[in-house]
């Protein structure tokens, strides 16, 4: 029995999520200057996956049947451009866009995850 509802769940995912982003774009621009740096990116796609992969177990009753996995690689994958010409794959105006984006979705599920504290807190008190 869950004592929250699966809401909150998500809202944990998806902060994990932005925390994870946030943490790889300011890693990127940390090595702004770093010769031969390739940056780095947070796939959601693969994230999705796995987590719905987690959600929707499969048996196999037959050995000759398909398996059922559709692992892919979690997380950080490395984006192979060169923006300058020590081979460094950074580029800052896209980081920083990147970083204002995360932020702004980091503080909307925070925003939602306090609604719903809220709202629990208000019906622990009984309505008032």
């Amino acid at each position: 029995m869950e004592l929250f509802s699966q809401a909150i769940s998500s809202i944990q995912n998806g902060l994990n999520y932005a925390s994870l982003k946030q943490k790889t774009i300011s890693n990127n621009i940390a090595n702004v200057d770093t010769p031969g740096y390739k940056a780095k990116t947070v796939s959601f796609k693969s994230m999705l996956q796995a987590e719905q992969d987690n959600l929707l177990k499969a048996t196999r009753t037959d050995p000759r049947h398909f398996e059922f996995s559709t692992s892919s690689s979690l997380g950080v994958t490395t984006v192979h451009n060169a923006y300058q010409s020590n081979g460094n794959g950074v580029d800052v105006d896209k980081e920083m866009t990147d970083m204002a984006q995360n932020q702004l979705y980091y503080q909307a599920l925070v925003d939602r995850m306090s609604g719903k504290f809220n709202s629990l807190n208000t019906v622990l008190r009984g309505g008032n």
